[in-house]
């Protein structure tokens, strides 16, 4: 295949493993990674991004996960890097964010697609960020044709959070000089999840504190080999799960675990063709609303947690069947009760898509107002399905062997064997498979960080809640609904009914009539 038979196409999963082979600066354990594609901590997650890139060179998924290019160069691009211009078009949109997210059973909430929430507004609004607006139609069709994997950081490190941005420059991000290349940087972003195995880090300013002044006005693209650019990791679960069991033990941490780190500018030179916002802070603090971000980044989480609820759903459903209990009334309530959050989620993605709001120039946006809902009951909903597992699986998530090579020793095999086995006729291993899957889902570290992602990912607690009304008055919406509250209202006075639909009780009222 020719170098323009490539570039008018996604990459595929070989050659996005190859892209990761360069100078990125990716600490663990007090040493620097050599190549993230072999390492034990990072090896398995870059293979399960590399499937998601094989499963769009695939003819059976061409139809849902795909459509042509917008940009001219007669490709075809995963389709949430594309603007949507009809519900239609965009309920197709989710329908692939779906079918990407099972590939990773949910599991994986930074996938390539995630990014693409942004990437697509750049084309869809390239003048929003003027002067720089040449950059954003570059990187916009840049994105589409290749997929580039991006992730963002965007929170500031939770240092001094009693002092104003502007009295912690030792800290966060700023530009610190600019030269005829670029501009700049130092400082640091959060939670660069998925970062070490991305080709790009967005970042820009998203807290409840906005930026004080032009020097942290910034919004731009580092590439990940950028000098000056290092993430420190998070202990890897993938690498736990290697070092100290196997893949029945640790079957999601193994293969799906999305490392969070710190990102680090340290006199970064970010090339003015990768600069979106600079010194412009009524941008830098609003861009996260008016961008569109926010619809399209809550339209992809949704979908991949509405995914991650029908496989925890099947799990769940499996392991109580195992434990014998599945025809319990008390039981089969709780599992009514996961199944509501599913279902739910699941409604919140078709309404997003099927009842947009406008877009810049001809485009929809997945509902806004479903969105911001979904923001806060997903803090809400995973951890309440989680203590329902808890409940009802109860002790058998932790009535297991420690590994499998606790099957695979002939003196232990007859006990295991007649003691772990399940009910219904379900042998030992495949009890202690489903139960070593949930667990891992929810138990392991793994499984702990995922409850912290669900309640985090989109925001800290009070703004989730927050953006509601503050989008509600923004949209006159609240005025609505105050205007609806102030009709009922309307209808009567101290005198009783003034609208004349209803009669005044002067005939019957006792105290008229004393």
């Amino acid at each position: 295949m020719t170098t323009e038979q490539k570039l008018r196409r996604p990459l595929t999963g070989d050659e996005y493993l190859e892209s990761l082979k360069d100078n990125r600066e990716i600490w663990l354990h007090g040493e620097k990674v050599k190549d993230v594609t072999t390492h034990p901590a990072f090896r398995n997650s870059a293979r399960s991004i590399a499937r998601l890139y094989d499963a769009l060179h695939d003819p059976k998924n061409k139809d849902i996960l795909t459509r042509e290019t917008d940009t001219g160069n007669g490709g075809f691009t995963q389709r949430y890097f594309q603007s949507d211009r009809t519900p239609e078009d965009l309920f197709k949109t989710r329908d692939a964010i779906a079918a990407w997210s099972r590939l990773t059973y949910g599991q994986m909430g930074r996938s390539p697609d995630y990014k693409a929430a942004f990437l697509a507004t750049l084309g869809s609004d390239p003048d929003y960020y003027a002067p720089f607006q040449d950059n954003a139609k570059k990187w916009y069709k840049e994105a589409q044709e290749r997929n580039w994997y991006f992730n963002h950081a965007i929170i500031n490190p939770p240092v001094d959070r009693n002092r104003p941005i502007d009295e912690v420059k030792d800290v966060f991000v700023r530009c610190v000089g600019e030269t005829e290349e670029g501009i700049l940087v130092s400082g640091s972003k959060m939670v660069a999840t998925g970062s070490a195995i991305t080709n790009y880090n967005f970042v820009a300013h998203y807290g409840a504190l906005p930026v004080p002044s032009e020097e942290f006005a910034l919004v731009f693209v580092a590439k990940m080999d950028t000098p000056g650019v290092k993430l420190i990791s998070r202990p890897s679960y993938e690498m736990n799960a290697a070092v100290m069991g196997s893949p029945f033990d640790y079957p999601l941490s193994s293969r799906f675990d999305e490392n969070d780190a710190v990102l680090i500018f340290d006199n970064a030179l970010i090339p003015w063709e990768n600069v979106l916002v600079y010194k412009d802070v009524e941008k830098a603090n609003n861009f996260f609303a008016q961008s569109g971000f926010l619809n399209r980044f809550t339209f992809h989480g949704v979908t991949r947690l509405a995914v991650k609820l029908d496989f925890i759903s099947g799990l769940l459903i499996k392991a109580l069947r195992g434990n014998g209990t599945d025809q319990f009334r008390g039981v089969q309530a709780n599992i009514g009760e996961v199944l509501a959050y599913r279902n739910m989620f699941w409604s919140l993605s078709d309404a997003m898509a099927l009842n947009p709001n406008p877009g810049a120039n001809g485009t929809v946006l997945p509902n806004i107002d479903y969105g911001l809902a979904y923001r806060v009951f997903m803090a809400e909903g995973w951890p309440r399905v989680k203590a329902i597992i808890e409940t009802v699986v109860a002790g058998s998530l932790i009535v297991q062997p420690s590994s499998a090579s606790d099957f695979k020793n002939p003196d232990l095999r007859p006990y295991i064997d007649k003691l772990y086995r399940g009910s219904n006729n379900i042998d030992a291993v495949e009890k202690i498979k489903v139960i070593k899957l949930l667990w891992d889902a929810i138990g392991t570290e793994y499984g702990g960080r995922h409850e912290l992602y669900e309640r985090n990912y989109s925001g800290n607690n009070e703004n989730i809640r927050l953006e509601n009304l503050v989008m509600a008055n923004a949209t006159g919406q609240a005025q609505s609904y105050e205007d609806f509250a102030q009709q009922c209202m309307d209808d009567y006075d101290l005198d009783g009914w003034v609208n004349p639909t209803w009669i005044n009780p002067d005939d019957v009222n006792y105290f008229k009539n004393l």
